[in-house]
């Protein structure tokens, strides 16, 4: 049985990554610092597998911590989605930004260097390709630093070039760069979801907690962008079919491949008001919504060509919009306060 070590593992993906870890076969360490998760995802994801994982608090920030954790055990790979997230607050508080993921990061490295373990799976975005010249976004397109719009995007196209040199320097070692689009929805049981803290950052989350009644209207961030409709237009994808993009990184990692890069993502574009729309017939009611100005840092269209990971992968999402908002309103409508 292989042993995987998960940051953020209590987290939004990380939670749906772990189940179907252990729905697959493998053991799981999840580790993570609950500053934005709750440890409830991780048990309630042991009671849907019918398995245990083994969780460790943990703040990536505290090396020795981190150290005693990653030496407790022989791991086969690590997944890391451990990170702050928001855009929104990232250009309010780079610093913060900065700091968590990047210093995060090397601390982690440090420490499975140190633990000998060789194969390394990143939770990157497609924020690292900035603004776009042209779609849909391959592996290829450029990802110019000073382009990309918010620290957050910044701190993850740091983190890629931190593991690019890692690996150049630990050439034993490989290192799969995922680049996710939107993840939206939840499991299929309405069990786990995604639960922010405070107000949503995110498009779905937002929408879900309007239709469940805990927020009067939702705020379109922008309604005169080069659109279809003016709205905003990104490539969504299921939750779960990006956890299970992870397993068969995992999978490529074991070919020794080096440094490979996978966009994940459906391919398709859709804009604000055609989620609204899709929300509205998974709920069955309206969603109140305003349009406002747009946001520091947002661009107006991004999605991915999908075609390398479902070459080299063999990964391919599964789920349209209908089923993305379906669960989505699963998970929200048996959980309108998340897991508190």
């Amino acid at each position: 049985m292989k042993n995987i070590l998960v940051t953020g593992g209590a987290g939004y993906i990380g939670s749906h990554t772990c189940l179907e870890l252990l729905e697959a076969g493998f053991a799981v360490t999840a580790i993570d610092n609950l500053c934005n998760s709750s440890e409830e995802s991780l048990q309630r994801v042991q009671k849907l597998t019918g398995k245990t994982l083994d969780f460790q608090k943990v703040d990536l920030l505290d090396i020795d911590g981190l150290r005693k954790v990653v030496a407790s055990k022989k791991f086969d790979a690590v997944i890391h989605f451990a990170a702050l997230k928001a855009v929104g607050e990232s250009v309010a508080k780079p610093l913060l930004y900065y700091r968590n993921n990047i210093t995060g990061t090397t601390n982690l490295l440090e420490a499975i260097g140190e633990a000998g373990i060789k194969n390394f799976v990143f939770s990157s975005s497609a924020t690292v390709y900035g603004i776009p010249k042209s779609l849909p976004l391959t592996e290829d397109s450029d990802t110019p630093i000073h382009e990309v719009t918010n620290p957050y995007g910044r701190s993850k196209l740091m983190m890629e070039y931190v593991l690019r040199d890692w690996q150049a320097a630990n050439p034993k070692v490989n290192v799969a760069l995922l680049r996710y689009f939107n993840p939206v929805g939840a499991h299929a049981s309405g069990e786990i979801g995604e639960d922010p803290n405070g107000i949503p950052n995110n498009l779905l989350p937002f929408v879900s907690q309007v239709a469940v009644g805990k927020r009067d209207e939702l705020s379109v961030f922008g309604g005169d962008y080069e659109t279809k409709d003016g709205t905003g237009v990104r490539d969504y994808i299921h939750v779960v079919d990006l956890a299970k993009g992870h397993l068969k990184a995992i999978d490529v990692l074991e070919k020794d491949p080096g440094v490979v890069v996978f966009n994940l993502g459906t391919g398709n574009g859709y804009s604000v008001l055609e989620i609204v729309k899709a929300f509205e017939k998974a709920a069955g009611k309206p969603i109140p919504y305003k349009v406002v100005d747009r946001r520091p840092g947002d661009i107006a269209a991004c999605y991915a060509d999908p075609a390398k990971a479902e070459s080299e992968l063999g990964w391919k999402a599964e789920n349209g919009i209908e089923e993305m908002c379906a669960d989505g309103w699963k998970w929200q409508s048996q959980n309108p306060d998340g897991y508190k």
